[in-house]
Protein backbone atom coordinates (compact mmCIF):
# COMPACT_ATOMS: atom_id res chain seq x y z
CA UNK A 1 0.00 0.00 0.00
CA UNK A 2 1.21 3.48 -0.86
CA UNK A 3 1.29 5.34 2.45
CA UNK A 4 1.16 9.13 2.82
CA UNK A 5 4.12 10.93 4.33
CA UNK A 6 1.87 13.33 6.22
CA UNK A 7 -1.70 12.78 7.43
CA UNK A 8 -3.96 15.52 8.76
CA UNK A 9 -6.96 14.54 10.87
CA UNK A 10 -9.88 16.79 11.79
CA UNK A 11 -11.28 15.21 14.95
CA UNK A 12 -14.94 16.15 14.71
CA UNK A 13 -18.00 14.86 16.57
CA UNK A 14 -17.00 14.62 20.23
CA UNK A 15 -19.88 16.78 21.42
CA UNK A 16 -22.45 15.01 19.24
CA UNK A 17 -21.16 11.64 20.45
CA UNK A 18 -21.84 12.70 24.05
CA UNK A 19 -25.23 14.25 23.25
CA UNK A 20 -26.43 11.01 21.62
CA UNK A 21 -25.72 9.28 24.92
CA UNK A 22 -27.23 11.92 27.18
CA UNK A 23 -23.81 12.91 28.47
CA UNK A 24 -22.16 16.33 28.87
CA UNK A 25 -20.00 17.44 25.95
CA UNK A 26 -16.92 17.12 28.15
CA UNK A 27 -17.51 13.35 28.24
CA UNK A 28 -17.24 13.29 24.47
CA UNK A 29 -13.90 15.09 24.61
CA UNK A 30 -12.60 12.63 27.18
CA UNK A 31 -13.56 9.72 24.96
CA UNK A 32 -12.11 11.58 21.98
CA UNK A 33 -8.79 11.91 23.78
CA UNK A 34 -8.67 8.13 24.20
CA UNK A 35 -9.30 7.73 20.47
CA UNK A 36 -6.55 10.27 19.81
CA UNK A 37 -4.05 8.19 21.71
CA UNK A 38 -5.15 4.97 20.02
CA UNK A 39 -4.87 6.44 16.53
CA UNK A 40 -1.53 8.16 17.12
CA UNK A 41 -0.16 4.82 18.29
CA UNK A 42 -1.54 3.11 15.19
CA UNK A 43 -0.04 5.68 12.81
CA UNK A 44 3.28 5.18 14.56
CA UNK A 45 3.01 1.40 14.05
CA UNK A 46 2.24 1.95 10.36
CA UNK A 47 5.39 4.00 9.92
CA UNK A 48 3.71 7.25 8.87
CA UNK A 49 6.28 9.89 9.68
CA UNK A 50 4.13 13.01 10.20
CA UNK A 51 0.60 13.43 11.48
CA UNK A 52 -1.31 16.57 12.39
CA UNK A 53 -4.41 16.45 14.58
CA UNK A 54 -6.83 19.39 14.72
CA UNK A 55 -7.58 19.64 18.43
CA UNK A 56 -8.70 23.24 19.05
CA UNK A 57 -9.35 25.99 16.51
CA UNK A 58 -9.11 29.74 16.89
CA UNK A 59 -12.92 29.77 16.74
CA UNK A 60 -13.39 27.20 19.52
CA UNK A 61 -12.93 29.88 22.20
CA UNK A 62 -16.51 30.91 21.41
CA UNK A 63 -17.83 27.65 22.86
CA UNK A 64 -19.25 27.56 26.42
CA UNK A 65 -16.66 28.17 29.14
CA UNK A 66 -17.28 24.76 30.68
CA UNK A 67 -16.40 23.00 27.43
CA UNK A 68 -13.33 25.16 26.78
CA UNK A 69 -12.03 24.59 30.31
CA UNK A 70 -12.57 20.86 29.92
CA UNK A 71 -10.48 20.86 26.75
CA UNK A 72 -7.67 22.86 28.33
CA UNK A 73 -7.59 20.40 31.23
CA UNK A 74 -7.35 17.50 28.78
CA UNK A 75 -4.41 19.12 27.01
CA UNK A 76 -2.54 19.36 30.32
CA UNK A 77 -3.39 15.77 31.20
CA UNK A 78 -2.12 14.54 27.84
CA UNK A 79 1.29 16.10 28.47
CA UNK A 80 1.46 14.31 31.83
CA UNK A 81 0.56 10.99 30.19
CA UNK A 82 3.10 11.59 27.44
CA UNK A 83 5.92 11.88 29.96
CA UNK A 84 4.85 9.27 32.49
CA UNK A 85 3.35 6.36 30.53
CA UNK A 86 6.16 3.97 29.67
CA UNK A 87 3.85 1.97 27.38
CA UNK A 88 3.23 4.86 25.00
CA UNK A 89 4.97 3.72 21.83
CA UNK A 90 5.69 7.15 20.41
CA UNK A 91 6.81 8.63 23.72
CA UNK A 92 10.14 9.64 22.28
CA UNK A 93 8.77 11.18 19.11
CA UNK A 94 8.78 14.88 18.42
CA UNK A 95 5.67 16.86 19.37
CA UNK A 96 4.94 20.29 17.93
CA UNK A 97 2.02 22.49 18.94
CA UNK A 98 0.71 24.34 15.90
CA UNK A 99 -0.98 27.62 16.69
CA UNK A 100 -0.78 30.75 18.81
CA UNK A 101 0.10 29.63 22.34
CA UNK A 102 -0.12 33.13 23.81
CA UNK A 103 -3.84 32.87 24.58
CA UNK A 104 -3.48 29.77 26.76
CA UNK A 105 -3.05 29.97 30.55
CA UNK A 106 0.59 30.48 31.48
CA UNK A 107 0.99 27.06 33.11
CA UNK A 108 -0.32 25.23 30.05
CA UNK A 109 1.70 27.44 27.72
CA UNK A 110 4.87 26.59 29.65
CA UNK A 111 4.07 22.88 29.51
CA UNK A 112 3.52 23.07 25.76
CA UNK A 113 6.91 24.72 25.31
CA UNK A 114 8.60 22.20 27.59
CA UNK A 115 7.09 19.31 25.63
CA UNK A 116 8.25 20.79 22.32
CA UNK A 117 11.75 21.55 23.55
CA UNK A 118 12.26 18.16 25.18
CA UNK A 119 11.14 16.21 22.10
CA UNK A 120 12.49 18.37 19.28
CA UNK A 121 15.47 16.12 18.62
CA UNK A 122 13.22 13.12 17.91
CA UNK A 123 11.63 14.41 14.69
CA UNK A 124 13.37 11.83 12.50
CA UNK A 125 11.42 9.09 14.30
CA UNK A 126 7.87 10.43 14.19
CA UNK A 127 6.51 13.95 14.09
CA UNK A 128 3.25 14.49 15.95
CA UNK A 129 1.64 17.90 15.40
CA UNK A 130 -1.26 19.01 17.59
CA UNK A 131 -3.10 22.05 16.25
CA UNK A 132 -4.24 24.10 19.27
CA UNK A 133 -5.62 27.62 18.95
CA UNK A 134 -4.88 27.05 15.30
CA UNK A 135 -6.41 28.63 12.23
CA UNK A 136 -4.82 28.41 8.81
CA UNK A 137 -5.64 32.00 7.89
CA UNK A 138 -4.00 33.22 11.10
CA UNK A 139 -1.00 31.02 10.31
CA UNK A 140 -0.68 32.58 6.86
CA UNK A 141 -0.99 36.11 8.28
CA UNK A 142 1.81 35.25 10.72
CA UNK A 143 3.95 33.92 7.87
CA UNK A 144 3.43 37.07 5.78
CA UNK A 145 4.34 39.20 8.79
CA UNK A 146 7.57 37.25 9.24
CA UNK A 147 8.38 37.83 5.58
CA UNK A 148 7.45 41.52 5.60
CA UNK A 149 11.04 42.77 5.38
CA UNK A 150 12.37 40.12 3.02
CA UNK A 151 14.41 41.45 0.12
CA UNK A 152 13.15 40.43 -3.29
CA UNK A 153 10.03 38.51 -4.25
CA UNK A 154 8.35 36.14 -1.80
CA UNK A 155 8.28 32.58 -3.10
CA UNK A 156 6.12 29.60 -2.24
CA UNK A 157 9.13 28.08 -0.53
CA UNK A 158 9.52 31.21 1.62
CA UNK A 159 5.91 30.94 2.77
CA UNK A 160 6.18 27.21 3.50
CA UNK A 161 9.30 27.86 5.59
CA UNK A 162 7.47 30.53 7.61
CA UNK A 163 4.57 28.25 8.60
CA UNK A 164 4.25 26.27 11.82
CA UNK A 165 4.95 23.15 9.74
CA UNK A 166 8.27 24.42 8.37
CA UNK A 167 10.69 21.59 7.52
CA UNK A 168 7.81 19.10 7.20
CA UNK A 169 6.30 17.69 3.99
CA UNK A 170 2.97 19.01 2.78
CA UNK A 171 -0.02 17.01 3.93
CA UNK A 172 -0.90 14.15 1.57
CA UNK A 173 -4.20 13.00 3.10
CA UNK A 174 -6.76 14.78 5.26
CA UNK A 175 -9.30 12.69 7.13
CA UNK A 176 -12.37 14.41 8.55
CA UNK A 177 -14.75 12.61 10.86
CA UNK A 178 -18.27 13.56 11.90
CA UNK A 179 -19.96 13.88 8.53
CA UNK A 180 -18.96 17.43 7.62
CA UNK A 181 -17.27 17.96 4.26
CA UNK A 182 -15.09 21.01 4.63
CA UNK A 183 -11.57 21.89 5.78
CA UNK A 184 -12.67 24.41 8.44
CA UNK A 185 -9.53 26.55 8.20
CA UNK A 186 -7.17 23.57 8.59
CA UNK A 187 -3.80 23.44 6.80
CA UNK A 188 -5.07 25.38 3.79
CA UNK A 189 -1.61 26.05 2.35
CA UNK A 190 -0.19 22.63 3.20
CA UNK A 191 -3.23 20.82 1.76
CA UNK A 192 -3.00 22.31 -1.74
CA UNK A 193 -2.79 18.82 -3.27
CA UNK A 194 -4.04 16.69 -0.40
CA UNK A 195 -6.52 13.90 -0.95
CA UNK A 196 -9.67 14.45 1.14
CA UNK A 197 -11.43 11.61 2.93
CA UNK A 198 -14.71 12.13 4.80
CA UNK A 199 -16.52 9.74 7.10
CA UNK A 200 -19.82 10.08 8.96
CA UNK A 201 -18.41 8.31 12.01
CA UNK A 202 -17.91 10.53 15.04
CA UNK A 203 -14.35 10.86 16.26
CA UNK A 204 -14.75 8.83 19.50
CA UNK A 205 -16.01 5.88 17.41
CA UNK A 206 -13.06 5.86 15.00
CA UNK A 207 -11.02 2.65 14.96
CA UNK A 208 -7.88 1.39 13.29
CA UNK A 209 -10.11 -0.17 10.61
CA UNK A 210 -11.44 3.26 9.70
CA UNK A 211 -7.89 4.50 9.27
CA UNK A 212 -7.13 1.50 7.06
CA UNK A 213 -10.12 2.37 4.86
CA UNK A 214 -8.90 5.95 4.52
CA UNK A 215 -5.44 4.71 3.60
CA UNK A 216 -6.87 2.34 1.01
CA UNK A 217 -8.75 5.29 -0.48
CA UNK A 218 -5.53 7.30 -0.57
CA UNK A 219 -3.59 4.44 -2.13
CA UNK A 220 -6.18 4.14 -4.90
CA UNK A 221 -5.84 7.78 -5.92
CA UNK A 222 -3.69 8.85 -8.85
CA UNK A 223 -1.86 11.93 -7.67
CA UNK A 224 -0.85 14.08 -10.65
CA UNK A 225 -0.28 17.45 -8.93
CA UNK A 226 -1.82 19.38 -11.82
CA UNK A 227 -0.12 17.34 -14.53
CA UNK A 228 -1.77 14.79 -16.83
CA UNK A 229 -1.30 11.06 -16.91
CA UNK A 230 1.38 10.08 -19.39
CA UNK A 231 -1.08 7.64 -21.01
CA UNK A 232 -3.47 10.51 -21.77
CA UNK A 233 -1.01 12.83 -23.48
Amino acid sequence: MNLPRHIGIIMDGNGRWAKKRGLPRSAGHIMGSKTFRKITEYLYDLGIKVSTFYAFSTENWERPDEEVNSLLKLFGEYITIYYNDSEMKHKYSSVRILGDKSKFPEELRDRFLELENNTAANASEYQLNIACNYGSRDELCRAFELLRDKDGPITSEDISNALYTHDQPDVDLIIRTGGEKRLSNFLLWQAAYAELYFTDKLWPDITEKDIDEALEFYSSRERRFGKIDKDNK
